[in-house]
């Protein structure tokens, strides 16, 4: 990777482009979000990715940036605050290559994927050029070899000068990929530059949730201070929830459901708020705190809720339905369909 520090300050960027001495750096803000270059700030700057010429200048342009909103297509109008900037050297790519590690179901287990144009929308490529995307399924027992690495780069039209190096990269990112438990790894673009060197000059990484017991250390850097407000609630009551644009609220037991229920809903021109479910072994907290998150949503004119009790007691569900009714006040209509296990307790 390039040359680079987080600068918490102003004064830290200062000192960390002075150090890395070079002509020119690039300032990138840290924002959990797409889109970043071209974002605009609430300070009024063009960009969350710039390259300044001097120390003063990075200092000047991170003070635009630290403590400030920055707007993407992505974060909506909501914006996401920047709390650190990334000051990194600025290295010239000479060709920029797309390299992910996923899992596949088809494959069943990790596989590498590749493709000549990087530096672009992946989806894009897939949608107008499929033929330029190149995968190499891994053995999850026997794990990554170096051929099957060096296969890939040559696919992927890396020079034979600097195969080997972009092999090495592959192999050690999906070492990365394992150690950490990572369910994506995705480096966009990967490059060769001018010197002649393979390198990673943007990087995505998802982690998988179920790991976090054991990967600790990862998790504790999770920066909640990009997360919605009632994202961080869900995951405080252990509710998988996901804000929408609609009004109808949903409170569903199980992923799959969920998802069938937003899709009727839509079917029949409504629009839903949120994708909640609260799982096979909800509580009676849990319930009432899936209520808060709901009807923490302004746009919310009405609530469904849609259980089908196997694991989950309905009961469960009508205790929490009451607790929260009294609790929050709530005067907005609820339709409840309850389904399953002890559900004429529940009526």
């Amino acid at each position: 990777v390039p040359k680079g520090h987080v600068a918490k300050s102003p004064d830290e960027a200062y000192a960390i482009a002075k150090k890395l001495g070079s002509k020119d750096v690039v300032i990138k803000a840290q924002v959990l979000a797409g889109g970043r270059g071209k974002g605009t700030f609430e300070s009024g700057l063009k960009g969350g990715v710039k390259i300044v010429f001097s120390p003063e200048e990075a200092k000047a342009v991170s003070s635009q940036m630290i403590g400030k909103k920055l707007f993407t297509k992505q974060t909506g109008e909501k914006g996401r605050i920047c709390n650190q900037v990334l000051v990194c050297e600025r290295r010239y790519p000479r060709r920029e290559y797309y390299f992910a590690i996923t899992m596949e179901r088809s494959f069943q287990g990790p596989v590498l994927i590749g493709s000549s144009q990087g530096g672009v929308n992946i989806e894009d490529v897939a949608a107008e050029s499929p033929e330029a995307i190149v995968k190499e399924p891994i053995d999850i027992i026997e794990g990554i070899k170096k051929e099957q690495a060096v296969r890939l780069a040559q696919k992927m039209g890396f020079p034979s000068t600097v195969v080997d190096s972009a092999a090495e990269n592959m192999v050690k990112l999906y070492n990365l990929f394992l150690k950490y438990d990572a369910t994506m790894v995705e480096i966009n673009p990967m490059v060769e530059d001018s010197d002649g060197a393979v390198l990673c000059m943007d990087a995505k990484i998802n982690f998988d949730s179920n790991s976090a017991y054991r990967q600790k250390k990862i998790f504790d850097l999770q920066d909640w201070t990009q997360e919605d407000e009632r994202d961080k609630d869900a995951a405080k009551a252990d509710i998988n929830y996901i804000g929408l644009d609609g009004n109808i609220g949903c409170l569903v037991n199980g992923a799959g459901l969920a998802m069938a229920t937003m899709d009727i809903i839509k079917l029949h021109g409504g629009t839903p708020a949120n994708f909640l479910d609260v799982g096979g072994g909800a509580t009676v907290h849990q319930v009432t705190e899936a209520f808060k998150l709901i009807t923490s949503d302004k746009k919310v004119l009405a609530i469904l809720v849609n259980i089908f009790g196997g694991i989950m007691r309905c009961d469960v569900i009508a205790q929490g339905i009451v607790m929260a009714v009294k609790d929050l006040e709530i005067k907005i209509p609820i339709v409840v369909r309850l389904q399953g296990t002890r559900v004429d307790d529940a009526k």
